[in-house]
């Protein structure tokens, strides 16, 4: 049977997406298993766990528009109980989720609320103590999708730091991770430190948000060491060895479930000359490039929503197509799959072209051995050998902090 794409499960519910999900698992490793909302209770839904931790307080949410309780944003649903919600922390791509990557996005006011919006990105990525004057807990409810380069994490961080700082108490609403069935990638070295990478993780780190968030605070990760004040809401339903099909895309460029599996692999292409199909109908399902003669696909990547003038916009890129096996290769594989950077590099013709001057690919990587290795020929699995050693340890430290099977 031919694998169906992903791009249909997203706020597929019932019987009518376990149908689809039993035709993916045609092949995939059987010990994994598909899950989503109408088999996951996620932590914002577990209302009388957290009430009393609101009740009577002046509270500050960050969220998005993945921050959801079925068909109610997080926001609607604590002013309908009554919850003293006086402001809002936005992320990267805004309160809404629409922005571009990277995009500055500027403070505002919900318009249906009249709460005032702040946001955490460009020059103003930690909270001052100014802006949370007045408040009593922070409350955090955003999706995750397993990568350390994805920035709400980086958010998460800062937001734990400020509160730490301000004495306010700090509660995670926990989400599944639908990357949280492996652990793979390089761990961030220190000197290659960045908003796109904070923690001294590997780069797929296989924690939830509310695991991540105790092992910040468990290790001391926060400046000079301070801690949290810190709660976590679990989900229930949900293990590791799920794989999560998330009801909302976590941001405009990862608008499938496909995507979300292929985003840890093919985002190291973001620090190279190659395109993952920013700007077309299947971004971080295929990569290309212009000067490519090898490959059995060609995309056009074009300005719209969330990709605003994009890497080689408007030119034919020659290139890949993963969006019918990439998320079953992921499946099979449980870790990263660096064949594809590794082959595009070795097939491309100008080699000091591939890679990005301005460095990117250590601050996604968090080593600038990845492409080292890569210009000296190494094997993909020669590669992630080079890992495991790290990996081992880090899942040592990790299996302390683990809320889940």
């Amino acid at each position: 049977m031919k694998m169906c794409k992903f791009d249909h499960l997203f706020a597929m519910k019932g019987t009518i997406s376990f149908f689809f999900i039993l035709i993916l698992m045609n092949g995939a490793i059987a010990q994994l298993s598909f899950k989503t909302d109408a088999d996951i209770t996620v932590g914002a839904k577990r209302f009388s766990e957290y009430e009393s931790m609101l009740s009577g307080k002046r509270v500050a949410i960050c969220a998005n528009h993945t921050s959801y309780l079925d068909s109610v944003h997080l926001l609607d649903f604590l002013l309908d109980k009554d919850i003293d919600v006086v402001k809002v922390f936005a992320p990267e791509h805004g309160f809404r989720g629409k922005a571009d990557a990277g995009q500055k996005v500027s403070g505002s006011i919900d318009d249906k609320t009249g709460i005032e919006i702040v946001s955490l990105y460009g020059n103003h990525k930690k909270p001052t103590a100014e802006d949370l004057t007045g408040i009593d807990v922070v409350l955090f409810d955003i999706q995750d999708v397993g990568a350390r380069f994805y920035t709400y994490i980086s958010t998460m961080t800062y937001v734990m730091e400020s509160c730490a700082e301000n004495d306010i108490d700090f509660v995670v609403l926990d989400r599944p991770n639908p990357n949280g069935f492996y652990v793979d990638g390089p761990m961030l070295q220190t000197e290659h430190k960045s908003f796109v990478g904070m923690l001294p993780i590997p780069v797929v780190h296989g924690l939830t948000i509310a695991e991540l968030a105790q092992m910040i605070n468990g290790e001391g990760w926060l400046e000079e060491g301070i801690k949290a004040k810190l709660e976590v809401i679990r989900c229930d339903g949900y293990q590791h060895s799920d794989i999560y099909v998330l009801p909302i895309k976590p941001s405009p460029n990862l608008p499938t479930a496909n995507s979300v599996l292929l985003y840890p692999s093919l985002c190291f292409f973001e620090g190279t000359s190659f395109s993952v199909g920013r700007g077309t109908a299947t971004p971080f399902e295929v990569f290309g490039h212009p000067n490519m003669s090898i490959g059995s696909f060609i995309f056009v990547p074009k300005s719209g929503e969330g990709s605003t003038h994009p890497k080689h916009e408007g030119v034919p890129c020659v290139g890949w197509d993963l969006s019918e096996i990439g998320g079953k290769r992921i499946q099979e594989t449980q870790g990263l799959i660096l064949d594809w950077l590794v082959d595009a590099y070795r097939q491309f013709p100008e080699k000091d072209k591939f890679f990005n001057s301005n460095g990117f690919i250590h601050k996604l990587a968090g080593t600038d051995q990845l492409q080292k290795q890569i210009e000296q020929g190494y094997t993909a699995d020669e590669i992630k050998a080079s890992w495991q050693s790290d990996l081992s340890e880090y899942n040592r430290k990790r299996a302390k902090y683990l809320l889940y099977d």
